[in-house]
């Protein structure tokens, strides 16, 4: 009867343990694909009109929390929108003391509001059920260099600008900077960044129009490529994956010369000259990204015109991002399309701002949010920003955004061919939130956020990035000791001018300086004064705004004392930030260096430009004594300038962009070096690399072989490699008749290669130029008839130019190895499942034989069960991804589930037999007393 018992009971158990587990594996169908999009197309067809027409929108609202009166609220639980942008402006964020934990309560709110909605307190007209759970995106652009184009600069590491980063020439500062924006951005519960921006800024604005500034990587589309790349990664790491990368400004605004915030610009160029130029950096992290993790998730779509598109000069055309024909033409180029094919998303730049706005009224046209929003997405984007957009007639942007959604919504369902665009539209912003989050689980969402204290705490890349990035701008290096001999002495006199602007964090917040009218006088105290090296007296330096030496020029009766102060000072230093025609003062710098020359004859003058290098003119930097780029206006910059002024260290960084000023243009910056040697190797794989090249035997070359060389790595003028696609020339000396090759070879990562064909017996000699350098080794072959002799490669010995002091040469960003994509954990599969519960059951069986054998069937069918239920118990810990499972699956994969079912028995057959162990101890105790004691009587 027992026995029958235990096999009805085992055979319960067997059925039961068949049953689906709530994870990822066992659970429904759309649970089962492993890859993002086939998640996505399983989950398509299960949501309604209204689901798929909501994904399709991202909004922006005001306040720093949420109620459910709020219009934002029933956007998200009754309009199931696709996600939100947070902004300053906006007042997104609370106060700079508690903004951290502000930002994360608001985060996990949305998303909990998202998940958990309070429906019986909304009314609505059209109510819609919560069929699927579907995270939200949580966007925010944070572009670098404190305000005004971070949106949080309080209680995050204020990190460098891409200006900066540019000066540098290093990705590997790209990256790690990337990193940490990924890693803070995750924990405050970010998900989606507008950044960063591949403009190459082709022509900078001296006289102060509203350009990029220090918003670009620089001027050259290389580099732009290499140093945006290189930042994506650093996102996508540093996050772990957890935040998508929406780069912006496709197709490119480093030509506009306004705020595109503002106005929408025009720019001339037609699409082959956006192909060769502004394009290229959007190509590098779309279809030829390096690999997965170098690759934008999308591109956002700018709201810039181009005259002359196709060629006609005479037609110009719509915003890009409204214009469904120019729009065509640029997502159908060969990188574009491959990556949008892989789930490339295409993003719609904010609809409600200004830009567009202005751009309707300019040609009579009403703005009617619902026709806007339907031009934007039949214009081929994805994903639509709306803001807080309103449209004409109507008093606020809740009743817009629901008219946009619910003429989407009649739209798709009278519309099988609109129906079809926004299916794939949908598609494509499920699969990206599938990246995100393997599982569309609310717990795995909220339980992504971090706790704070890992932000704010990363200054040392910005560190490292400041003294990398810090460049001498004029005189020449060589010409600075003439011009600088000293740095201050401790009688000399400081008059520091500083521009001064004011960013408040919220609009009840407390006004914060980017540039406060102390901070370098602060850092030069602290570093030389008697707080540290002694070599300035504090009293000696006096500090003055921007806004005063204005008063001062417009001798307006307020000014302070400047005048005085200037005539005793030896030194006067200037804190500029980039020119704006909008702000007077910012133009006190070149007024006074018009306008007063009587004050500064026999001083020395120094600037830092904490903005853009190339606002000041050939004039105007003729009247320094040194000027130096910094890029970005943080402490850590400020810092920097301090040591310079000091000559405690020397600038590594050159300029990204060309300064009209100094005659620097970056295209010639960027050529090859006159005065380097180029290497030349046979490219063989055994092929010593280094050391000095000399007579060495290799395997035989014959006639109608092929020779396969290359350089060594081609430097340009600043000392960094010199852009893909330099030609190079390699000329070919066969026994005195000249052999050229059918055309030039580019470089790839400063290296260019080619195969020679030995036509001929008799001495060839090869060397290359890449103009304008002409001076390379030259590689000298003896052919006989049978096969090579000797191969000797010569190296000038005397340059043919004088050379100039070695410069660092640094590492090739684009030669390193391609990063590795971040491990990802084993996903549990059917095989682990069964894997599970054979084991279980074996240990189960097993325990109930040995207690058989024991005869103790009780005790068999309960350690057995137990067994079974702990084994099972533990794999379904690791189904459910609970706390400690990832690591677990990432390091030991299906012998992780193994190891994890086994200790599940073992805890089931400890809970049965230790306390039965116990009790039987405990009777043969209680045994041995009595006995004690009947012998005692």
């Amino acid at each position: 009867m027992r026995a029958h018992l235990l096999n009805w009971v085992l055979l319960l158990i067997l059925i039961l343990s068949l049953m689906p587990l709530p994870n990822q594996v066992m659970a429904k169908g759309i649970e089962q694909a492993q890859n993002p999009a086939e998640k996505a197309k399983a989950l398509l067809p299960r949501l309604t009109t209204a689901e798929k027409v909501g994904q399709l929108f991202l909004v922006s609202f005001k306040g720093a929390a949420i109620t459910e009166i709020d219009p934002i609220y029933t956007l998200i639980t009754q309009y199931k929108i696709s996600g939100v942008v947070l902004s300053a402006a906006n007042d997104n964020f609370g106060h700079p003391d508690t903004i951290i934990q502000q930002t994360i309560n608001l985060n996990q709110s949305l998303q909990s509001i998202n998940a958990f909605p309070v429906s019986s307190t909304l009314t609505t007209t059209t109510p819609i059920p919560q069929n699927e759970y579907i995270p939200l995106f949580i966007g925010i652009s944070q572009e670098g260099g404190g305000p005004p184009y971070d949106q949080l600069f309080n209680g995050v590491t204020i990190l460098p600008d891409a200006m900066s980063i540019g000066a540098t020439w290093n990705s590997e500062l790209a990256q790690q900077v990337g990193e940490v924006v990924g890693k803070e951005l995750s924990a405050l519960g970010f998900n989606l960044l507008f950044g960063p921006a591949l403009d190459v800024l082709e022509t900078p604005r001296i006289e102060g129009s509203i350009d990029l500034g220090t918003r670009s990587f620089g001027g050259d589309p290389y580099w732009v490529s290499v140093l945006g790349s290189a930042y994506i990664r650093g996102v996508h790491q540093g996050s772990q994956n957890k935040v998508a990368v929406v780069a912006k400004n496709f197709p490119g605004n480093g030509g506009a010369d306004r705020s595109p915030e503002i106005e929408v610009a025009t720019v001339r160029k037609s699409l082959e000259q956006l192909k060769n130029f502004d394009l290229l950096p959007f190509f590098t992290v779309t279809g030829n990204a390096q690999n997965e993790i170098s690759r934008a998730d999308g591109l956002l779509a700018a709201h810039i015109r181009y005259q002359g598109f196709q060629e006609n000069i005479r037609t110009t055309t719509r915003p890009i991002s409204l214009d469904p024909e120019a729009f065509k033409l640029l997502v159908n180029l060969t990188p574009i399309a491959e990556w949008r094919n892989a789930g490339g998303l295409m993003v719609c730049e904010n609809l409600s701002a200004p830009a567009v706005r202005n751009f309707y009224q300019l040609n009579n046209e009403k703005f009617d949010a619902r026709l806007v929003a339907l031009n934007a997405f039949l214009s081929g984007n994805d994903l639509i920003h709306l803001g807080s957009i309103i449209s004409d007639g109507e008093s606020d942007s809740l009743t817009s955004i629901r008219r946009v959604l619910e003429f989407f919504r009649q739209k798709y369902d009278d519309d099988p061919t609109f129906a079809q665009q926004v299916d794939q539209a949908v598609l494509r912003i499920l699969t990206l939130k599938y990246r995100l989050y393997p599982r569309f689980d609310p717990d795995a969402v909220l339980s992504s956020f971090g706790s704070g204290e890992e932000i704010g705490i990363s200054q040392q890349v910005s560190i490292e990035v400041a003294r990398n990035a810090a460049t001498l701008i004029s005189p020449k290096a060589e010409e600075l000791s003439s011009n600088l001999p000293n740095p201050p002495r401790i009688n000399d006199r400081l008059v520091i001018f500083t521009d001064v602007r004011m960013y408040p964090q919220c609009s009840q917040c407390p006004a914060q300086t980017l540039l406060d009218v102390d901070d370098l006088a602060e850092q030069i105290k602290r570093l030389y004064g008697s707080q540290g090296s002694g070599q300035i007296w504090p009293a000696n330096i006096v500090s003055y705004s921007f806004d005063d030496l204005t008063l001062m020029l417009n001798k307006k009766p307020n000014a302070p004392p400047i005048e005085s102060s200037l005539k005793s000072a030896s030194w006067i230093i200037f804190a500029m930030l980039n020119v704006d025609k909008n702000i007077p003062s910012s133009q006190a710098l070149q007024r006074f260096l018009t306008e007063r020359p009587d004050l500064f004859q026999q001083k020395k003058i120094v600037v830092f430009a904490f903005g853009a290098p190339y606002y000041l003119d050939a004039t105007d930097i003729s009247k320094l004594s040194a000027y130096y780029g910094l890029y970005s206006a943080s402490p850590v910059f400020v810092e920097t300038a301090a040591r310079l002024l000091f000559k405690e260290i020397i600038p590594q960084g050159a300029l990204p962009v060309s300064v009209p000023g100094v005659g620097y243009d970056l295209i010639t910056a960027t050529s090859p070096n006159p005065n380097q040697n180029i290497s030349l190797f046979i490219d063989l794989d055994s092929e010593a690399q280094t050391g000095t090249p000399k007579p060495t035997t290799l395997p035989g070359f014959k006639i109608g072989d092929l020779l396969p060389i290359r350089t060594g790595i081609i430097l340009d003028h600043n000392g960094n490699p010199v852009p893909d696609g330099t030609p190079v020339h390699f000329i070919i000396n066969a026994s005195g008749e000249l052999v050229s090759l059918p055309q030039p070879v580019t470089t790839q990562n400063g290296i260019a290669r080619a195969m020679i064909k030995l036509t001929s017996a008799g001495i060839w000699e090869i060397r290359a130029e890449s103009y304008p350098a002409k001076q390379s080794d030259v590689i000298r072959l003896e052919i006989p008839k049978e096969e090579v002799q000797l191969i000797t490669i010569i190296t000038p010995t005397e340059p043919a130019t004088p050379t100039s002091p070695p410069s660092p040469v640094p590492t090739l960003p684009i030669a390193e190895a391609p990063a590795p994509l971040p491990p990802t954990p084993h996903v549990l599969n059917f095989l682990d499942w069964l894997i599970s519960l054979i084991l279980a059951v074996a240990i189960g069986y097993g325990s109930y034989r040995m207690a058989l054998f024991l005869g103790q069937i009780r005790a068999g069918v309960q350690s057995g069960l137990a067994a079974i239920i702990g084994g099972l118990s533990a794999y379904s810990y690791l189904a459910l991804q609970l706390p400690g499972t990832q690591q677990i699956l990432l390091r030991l994969g299906t012998l992780g589930v193994i190891l994890v079912t086994t200790f599940g028995t073992i805890v089931g057959l400890a809970l049965t037999w230790l306390p039965r162990l116990f009790k039987n101890r405990q009777s043969l105790f209680a045994s041995g007393q009595r006995s004690g004691s009947n012998s005692v009587m």
